[in-house]
């Protein structure tokens, strides 16, 4: 199977998930997820769903759980939706940390630049005057 099917059934079982997610599962557990990636295996039969959720470790823990839980169920649902594909692929759901990362590299880095910034400020009136004049 060529990467570029995998990459674009990974996309189309991304988009049909996120909707299950949000139209289908009444879960508690579930908070806030977003879906960042989805791998398909070679073979289209198995998808690595990655998902980064909002919140603290135990909302990460709860909302994994729920998803994991409900993993049959998003399955039949893809079955139905995607006509195309001959099996429906056998879900496994995991945290993806990289959105967290990025969050908390730029934290530190508005703590380390001076003023707490993000990098240039605007010069002061005086300075203004002394680029123009």
């Amino acid at each position: 199977m060529s990467g570029h099917r995998t990459a674009q059934v990974g996309a189309q079982i991304r988009e049909e998930i996120m909707q299950i997610i949000r139209r289908d599962l009444k879960d508690p557990r579930i908070g806030f997820v977003s879906i960042t990636q989805v791998r398909m295996s070679p073979d289209l039969r198995s998808a690595r769903v990655r998902v980064s959720v909002l919140g603290g470790e135990e909302e990460r823990t709860e909302t994994l759980a729920g998803l994991r839980s409900a993993a049959g169920h998003i399955r039949r649902e893809l079955g139905r939706r995607l006509e195309n594909l001959r099996f429906a692929p056998e879900l496994r759901f995991e945290i993806d940390p990289s959105i967290e990362y990025s969050v908390r590299i730029s934290h530190r880095l508005r703590e380390l630049l001076p003023g707490g910034e993000s990098g240039a400020q605007p010069p002061d009136e005086d300075e203004q005057g002394k680029e123009k004049g």
